[in-house]
């Protein structure tokens, strides 16, 4: 268990360096604190009080939205879209229901 708990937290801090070593690299006005790191970890670092309620819509509250898995609202990492989450689980509740019904 520590060596997967160690894993994790070299994997983690490995991404943290990498995102600000990759902000840091650009010129001042060319840097935006939102991307993705290794190119498919997304992060975004800005200030969280920047169009919170539209950033926080777009990651977890956005039924438009057929994807699981968005990007997060402030940290590095994905935040999840509970309506797609709450219609996933309703699709595999009635599948289970179907395959338990006798018949």
């Amino acid at each position: 268990m520590n060596f997967l708990r160690r894993t994790i937290q070299i994997a983690v801090t490995a991404t943290v360096v990498a995102v600000v070593v990759q902000e840091l690299q650009k010129p001042p006005e060319q840097r935006t604190w939102q991307g993705k790191a290794f190119g498919w970890v997304p992060y975004d670092l800005r200030y969280p009080w920047i169009d919170t309620e539209a950033r926080l819509r777009a990651a977890y509250w956005n039924p438009a939205d057929e994807r699981l898995l968005t990007g997060n609202v402030f940290g590095i990492g994905w935040g999840i879209n509970i309506p797609v989450l709450w219609r996933r689980c309703q699709e595999v509740l009635a599948f289970v229901k179907v395959l338990l019904t006798p018949g």
